[in-house]
């Protein structure tokens, strides 16, 4: 499980870069994740249909129960009324991460290694964006997949998307 040292210590996480709300949920809800005793997996803040959508995703040992979803959605309701400096009105979600779980951090391609995965990349290597493949870990700052019986060495720099499957 990740900690932070302060508010404002934000994790390299995909994706996040290029959205200044997702950065802005995460320093306001991993601390109290943490406090919690759950790891925040991921945030995910996109227009859909029905207008726009924040998903938090939770976990801990064992599993996220209903009451911790219910207990952080409605902490992080009021922290999000004070520090989120937007008119736009959202719907917010928080659930676990479930079968499909979302690869964010570094780590977590370490940590799930021997499970498949789907990768999607900014730029195309090898002719593709898409890869679908067994985890083997990392190499520095690269993520190591196997696809059709070759590891690939993909900068985690570069990947856009991933997250596990069955």
């Amino acid at each position: 499980m990740m900690t932070a040292d302060s508010e404002t210590e934000t994790p390299q996480v995909i994706g996040m870069a290029a959205n200044p709300m997702v950065v802005k949920v995460w320093q306001l809800a991993e601390p109290l994740c943490l406090s919690e005793g759950l790891e925040l997996v991921h945030v995910e803040y996109q227009r859909e249909p029905a207008g726009r959508t924040l998903r938090i995703y939770l976990d801990k040992p064992g599993g996220v129960t209903l009451d911790d979803c219910v207990n952080v959605s409605r902490q992080l309701g009021d922290l999000l009324d004070v520090g989120l400096d937007t008119e736009v009105s959202y719907r917010m979600e928080v659930s676990s991460p479930g079968a499909q779980r979302p690869l964010g951090r570094l780590g977590d391609f370490e940590r799930f290694k021997g499970t498949r995965a789907k990768v999607r990349t900014a730029q195309a290597l090898a002719g593709r964006k898409n890869f679908t493949g067994t985890l083997q870990g990392i190499s520095g700052l690269s993520v190591l997949l196997l696809v059709d019986n070759q590891t690939m060495s993909i900068a985690f720099t570069d990947i856009v998307k991933a997250h596990l499957i069955q």
